[in-house]
């Protein structure tokens, strides 16, 4: 029976490294481990009261991950050492190796090895097992480089996507009128808008994760705000000028791909763009967008 818990405690290792790659590194990055986790802490912040829990859900979620990471990989190592104990290892002068076989011993190696300590007093002695214990050693240092990553990455599109709030906060605020969007200002100032919108797109293709952070002041909160662009082109679409027209339609093409986006990954509502937008503000703890 050695051998099967051996092979799935592998099989977990893999899960754990799998869920990695599609996390951070696959064009989709969001794994399936970390997309429950991150909705599981999603669904309990908003059972908080309203706008605590939420604020706090993001960061939470992505600590949840790394411990989930984390802890799977160790239980996935221990249980490739566990059967092979003691006979498998050399004992420092003192322990008795009938006494330090058990699960926890095994657990208590593997923690050793993932956070790259080498205490040295059990360890591996034949000769495959002396090379998975270098491995997870590896694996361990790749998991702490790939969460530094994470964090580095998450929070410049977190900007880029409460800087787009904001423009659109700003732009609302001055109530423009027909006139003033039906110029050549205005055709440069869609698609501006436009290309802004393009860019987080990719940010919530490539940062699932960061639909879970929610942005505090109303100002800075796309889900908030979107509905304002989304006026912006409905009114920029009756123009005159052939270039404002241009530029609504190009803007209006970007909110429809960055509606899909949210729907298909996270909403799942198959409506139109302005009623995906709707259950992003209410998914977000707004009754109603800007």
């Amino acid at each position: 029976m050695s051998w099967p818990v051996t092979v799935a405690g592998a099989a977990l290792v893999l899960i754990v490294l799998r869920d990695v790659f599609h996390t951070l590194w696959h064009p989709t990055r969001h794994g399936g481990l970390s997309r429950l986790v991150m909705t599981a802490v999603w669904r309990l912040s908003k059972a908080s009261p309203p706008r605590r829990g939420t604020g706090l859900a993001g960061p939470v979620g992505m600590a949840a991950v790394v411990a989930t990471w984390s802890l799977t990989a160790v239980l996935g190592w221990a249980l490739v050492y566990w059967p092979h104990m003691p006979e498998g290892f050399t004992y420092a002068p003192g322990l008795r190796p009938a006494d330090h076989a058990g699960f926890l011993d095994a657990v208590y190696v593997s923690l050793v090895h993932i956070s790259t300590l080498g205490l040295g007093d059990i360890a591996p002695a034949e000769g495959w097992l002396r090379v998975a214990a270098p491995l997870e050693a590896l694996a361990g240092f790749a998991l702490l480089s790939a969460t530094v990553a994470w964090t580095l990455g998450i929070f410049p599109a977190l900007g880029r996507r409460r800087a787009l709030a904001l423009r659109i906060s700003h732009l609302v605020r001055t109530h423009p009128a027909t006139d003033q969007v039906d110029a050549d200002a205005g055709a440069e100032i869609l698609d501006s808008l436009a290309s802004d919108i393009s860019v987080v797109c990719v940010d919530f293709l490539q940062y699932a994760e960061s639909y879970y952070f929610h942005d505090g002041d109303d100002a800075i909160s796309l889900a908030h705000q979107i509905e304002g662009a989304m006026k912006l082109a409905d009114q920029a679409s009756a123009a005159r000028h052939p270039d404002v027209r241009m530029a609504a339609a190009v803007l209006r093409a970007a909110l429809d791909d960055f509606a899909a986006i949210i729907d298909h990954r996270f909403l799942h509502t198959h409506g139109t763009a302005r009623q995906v937008f709707g259950a992003f503000a209410r998914d977000h703890g707004y009754t109603q967008a800007a």
